[in-house]
């Protein structure tokens, strides 16, 4: 059986978009016939009981230590860290390939380590973490951090045998830096059906329990980042409202622009018709779906969001949900305006509340539509299959491994 090693950042029992991606790559893998674990950097901030870790019927090991010591040193020590780490690993448990994942820190510690084992390894991009710092709000563009980051992104993407992207966008970036096409293969977001695939009937105490009274209801389940966009929604409320007295927003999460959103949502003439609720335990996040009929993501145009595509908005179509997008890159690469979701510009609050306005006052069309949304993922986005197209990928480094049938 062949046997592949995740190389990770961090990991469950850690709760994240990134682990979430994680989990559903390596139980898509295990049920494909692959034999599969996981190994994690320093920065896997969670107390681990053994190592390695059992999560969810899924293999974890960890990296020891703690990295410190002044920047650049530190990092460098990260990777040396980790690069040992598999290499310990591998004595034990012999992997085909190393796949590892961004940020370029655990490529780097990859690429040291299959060269010292004579292991392949694949490099998987999930974002540019230098314009995903941009976007949270922890960095700057054209700063020197940020230019060191992607210089190190190119390095590993240098080392790396095969590159795999998870959009167009990113992959098409990396070929205007100069790499060659071929090399590198996308790798789309997905959905596990057995999560998302039976969405809840509208709990009508947690609505009365709002305030939300019987909609419609706009909603955003996710973090409150800048870049999201959430204050060009709530600046969009009073006119929505004007057109669709009964519209309510409700927004589910928490994240750095939090506090700023609700001092703008205390001021605004339709106070009473937006909800914040904080986060919610993982477990109780199909209740708040089920109250949503149309979920929002207005995100800021810049690089990030040109160039990336977001995970929520298959969820919430895989939940039977309506999808309404600012028309950035990473969200035309998803949406079809019209079929699947409905697309506005971005940074305009006039233009989405135009537009949210015209689809809540458009009742007749959502089944159809979201039928249209619903089988659009699980045609091209369910991880069950998307996630065969992992093998021609080792099968391209690895011809005598014996994988399953690409074509099955």
């Amino acid at each position: 059986m062949t046997r592949v090693l995740h190389v990770l950042d961090h990991s469950l029992p850690l709760h994240s978009g990134y682990t979430f991606r994680t989990r559903a790559i390596l139980k898509a893998q295990e049920a494909m016939g692959l034999d599969v674990r996981g190994v994690t950097g320093q920065r896997h901030a969670a107390q681990s009981p053994s190592d390695p870790e059992v999560v969810d019927g899924l293999t974890f090991y960890r990296t020891p230590g703690e990295a410190g010591g002044l920047p650049l040193v530190r990092e460098w020590s990260e990777v040396s860290a980790l690069a040992d780490r598999i290499v310990a690993l591998a004595s034990e448990w012999r992997p085909d390939v190393l796949h590892a994942h961004s940020p370029a820190l655990c490529g780097l510690a990859a690429v040291k380590a299959g060269r010292r084992l004579g292991i392949p390894v694949v490099y998987e991009i999930r974002a540019f973490w230098e314009d995903a710092a941009v976007g949270n709000g922890t960095g700057r563009e054209g700063s020197a951090k940020y230019w060191l980051t992607r210089v190190l992104e190119n390095d590993v993407v240098s080392g790396a045998d095969r590159v795999v992207t998870i959009c167009e966008g990113l992959r098409a970036d990396l070929i205007a830096r100069g790499f060659a096409p071929e090399k590198i293969s996308i790798m789309p977001n997905g959905v596990d059906f057995e999560m998302f695939g039976d969405p809840l009937p509208r709990d009508h105490a947690l609505a009365a329990e709002l305030g939300l009274g019987e909609g419609p209801v706009i909603g955003f389940l996710g973090s409150f980042y800048p870049y999201e966009g959430l204050d060009d929604m709530i600046a969009a409320m009073p006119a929505i409202v004007a057109a669709v007295p009964d519209a309510r927003l409700l927004l589910v999460g928490g994240g750095p622009a939090e506090a700023a959103l609700r001092t703008q949502a205390e001021s605004s003439p339709v106070a009473d018709a937006i909800r914040f609720v904080g986060r919610v335990p993982h477990h109780e996040v199909d209740r708040y779906y089920s109250l949503v009929d149309v979920v929002c993501y207005p995100r800021k145009g810049m690089r990030l969001t040109e160039l990336v595509t977001p995970l929520k908005p298959l969820e919430a179509m895989a939940q039977g949900k309506l999808v309404g997008a600012s028309d950035v890159g990473g969200h035309r690469e998803l949406i079809a305006h019209g079929q699947t979701g409905t697309l506005f510009p971005a940074d305009d609050p006039a233009g989405l509340a135009a537009a949210m306005a015209g689809l809540l006052g458009s009742r007749a069309e959502w089944p159809a539509r979201r039928e249209v949304a619903r089988s659009f993922v699980r045609e091209h986005h369910d991880w069950a299959l998307n996630v065969r197209r992992y093998l021609a990928v080792y099968q391209a480094l690895l011809p005598s491994l014996d994988l399953p049938s690409v074509a099955a």
